[in-house]
């Protein structure tokens, strides 16, 4: 076991950090390493079943921690894209897909249960890929989360239809066919319960003792205990472990849930990609090449256009409907069991189950190549790259409208200055525009944006945009072409405002940096300091270390002469709070 272990960790290593320097992602890393040590490559691991079933814990703690994140009350407000359009496209695509596969020649319950197999898609796959790029929050990203969560449920009753699909319907009575949906609520609503009556109370007196291992182990007790009960009851564990997240979402231990669980699933879904590598048929498709290129083909075409028309018609802009047809055009984890089930009750026979198999794991395989490429193209297909400005020429543009942002175009309408605000997520124009603000979407490092804006004619730029390499862009590119333009920028942190200045930018604020002054000064008189000392310390700080950072501003790219001077300004600043400590104490 040390050796298959020493071997899975040795392949992650190498594969995923050469993978994501390609600018493939982790999880293509993971698959190709699966496919050099598996059965069909190195032969290095030949057990796959073992390590697929045992690695899918990996999607259970996803699906928990992902939980984790949703309070109760915000997953009842995704209750009408959950069902709305996670139903419809489990529907249209088991519809299609199906008939697909009968014009192919399979018989009715065959294609049926393949086109509804290969509507899922995989959770672990998709969600991870949306994670490693920040896009779990943006608009396809909520609408994936939904279907997803709606294939999780739908799942569920299908896999109790096998039985019946298989002709042992008409020996069961009434009772016997209810049995399962009954149990099944009934060990919801065992799980909603004591989630909120009696496992709260256990993890106080757990945290309490202030062990952090056995907190650790509780929290991956909560886990397994849920999935297993949900299994126990025909139910997908992942779901088990979804339900769970949910219900502990709103409690004093999601933090601390979260910070233990974490390591455990990013190394059980590598665990799983690997083992997904692992487990594709190169047999199979070195038989027979173009069947199963041309049905991934199919799949990935079918699927991901069907998903495009269900974007938007829920509205997403036409880019957002097109990644999420992309992200979600595979097949997925699901199908495995689905086909499984249905191979053991003899509904499909053993060569269409075997190429199903390869077909799901070669979609899965293509998606973060795929999705990587239309991120990449993203730009030139969006059509229109902002909206048309038609209002009057502002003296002040405004690039980025979120919190930093909001609070100077207030003070600003207050005092009734005009200024143009640009903003590159459309989801927050949405959100702005239903409060009645006027704003623009685009991205303000294009310069046919800032020459719609009227940059030529405006006299002051605000940069609040938080991506490093944005803020940059945009500050080099006006003062390029917009010399005239004075900008006010905010940063990051020390070096990100240390690369502005070196830009020729002419005021910098620090994110936070005000507001952490005032905490300072505030613990300060807490601590028994008469407020005007309190204010005198911070003042010395905040003037030195604006002074520091102008001197910073020749030598910060090199590392040495940098660390040199932040050590001198630390002695310089202690001798200053020394000398007027000591003229206090004459």
């Amino acid at each position: 076991m040390l050796h298959d272990i020493a071997i899975f960790l040795a392949a992650a290593v190498i594969a995923v950090p050469l993978s994501r320097r390609l600018g493939l992602g982790a999880v293509l890393g993971y698959l190709g390493a699966g496919l050099v040590i598996g059965p069909w490559g190195l032969k290095l691991v030949t057990d796959v079943d073992s390590i697929l079933k045992f690695s899918e814990f990996g999607v259970v703690l996803l699906l928990f921690l992902i939980g984790l994140e949703l309070r109760p009350e915000r997953l009842w407000r995704l209750r009408g894209a959950v069902f709305g359009l996670g139903g419809a496209q489990v529907a249209a695509t088991t519809a299609v897909l199906a008939a697909v596969a009968l014009g192919l020649g399979v018989a009715p319950v065959p294609a049926l249960i393949a086109g509804f197999g290969l509507a899922m898609s995989s959770t672990a796959f998709v969600l991870r890929m949306l994670a490693e790029r920040n896009e779990l929050a943006s608009r396809e990203g909520r609408l994936a989360f939904a279907i997803l969560l709606f294939q999780d449920l739908a799942i569920i009753p299908f896999l109790a239809l096998v039985p019946a699909l298989a002709g042992n319907a008409d020996e069961m009575t009434i009772a016997a066919k209810a049995a399962p949906t009954l149990r099944a609520l009934a060990v919801i609503a065992l799980v909603a319960a004591a989630g909120r009556y009696a496992l709260r109370p256990a993890l106080r007196l757990l945290a309490a003792a202030n062990i952090p291992e056995i907190f650790t182990a509780a929290a991956l007790l909560v886990v397994v205990g849920t999935s297993l009960l949900m299994e126990a009851a025909g139910l997908s564990m992942s779901l088990g472990a979804f339900l769970a997240g949910v219900l502990l979402a709103d409690s004093e231990f999601r933090h601390e849930l979260q910070a233990d669980l974490e390591p455990f699933k990013g190394l059980l879904l590598g665990l799983f990609f690997i083992a997904v590598g692992m487990s594709v048929n190169l047999g199979l498709l070195r038989e027979a090449p173009g069947t199963v290129l041309g049905l991934v083909a199919g799949l990935l075409l079918v699927k991901g256009a069907l998903l495009y028309a269900i974007g938007r018609l829920a509205s997403a802009p036409p880019e957002a409907a097109r990644a999420l047809g992309v992200a979600l055009s595979q097949g997925g984890e699901f199908a495995f069991v689905l086909f499984g089930v249905a191979a053991s009750a003899s509904l499909i026979d053993a060569p269409l189950h075997q190429l199903l198999l390869v077909v799901v794991t070669v979609s899965m395989a293509t998606t973060p190549p795929l999705y990587a490429l239309q991120a990449r193209l993203r730009k030139p297909l969006t059509g229109p790259a902002f909206d048309a400005i038609d209002g009057p020429e502002a003296p002040v543009i405004v690039a980025g409208f979120g919190p930093f942002g909001q609070i100077v175009g207030r003070i600003l309408r207050l005092k009734k200055i005009r200024f143009t605000v640009l903003e590159k997520s459309m989801e927050q124009v949405d959100f702005v525009r239903r409060f009645g603000n006027k704003i623009y979407y685009g991205d303000a490092a294009r310069l046919e944006l800032l020459r719609a804006a009227h940059a030529g004619k405006a006299r002051i730029l605000v940069i609040s945009i938080s991506r490093v390499e944005t803020s940059l862009a945009i500050a080099e590119s006006v003062r390029h072409h917009f010399p005239h333009l004075k900008i006010f920028a905010v940063a990051n942190d020390r070096n990100h405002a240390l690369r502005l200045l070196d830009l020729g930018v002419h005021h910098v604020i620090r994110r936070a940096y005000l507001s952490s002054l005032e905490m300072g000064r505030r613990l300060l008189v807490a601590l028994g300091e008469a407020e005007p000392e309190a204010d005198r310390a911070v003042r010395t700080f905040r003037e030195h270390d604006e002074a520091t950072l102008l001197k910073q501003q020749a030598l910060y790219r090199n590392e040495k002469q940098l660390i040199q001077s932040a050590q001198d300004a630390a002695r310089e600043l202690e001798q200053l709070f020394e000398a007027d400590q000591s003229g206090k104490d004459r």
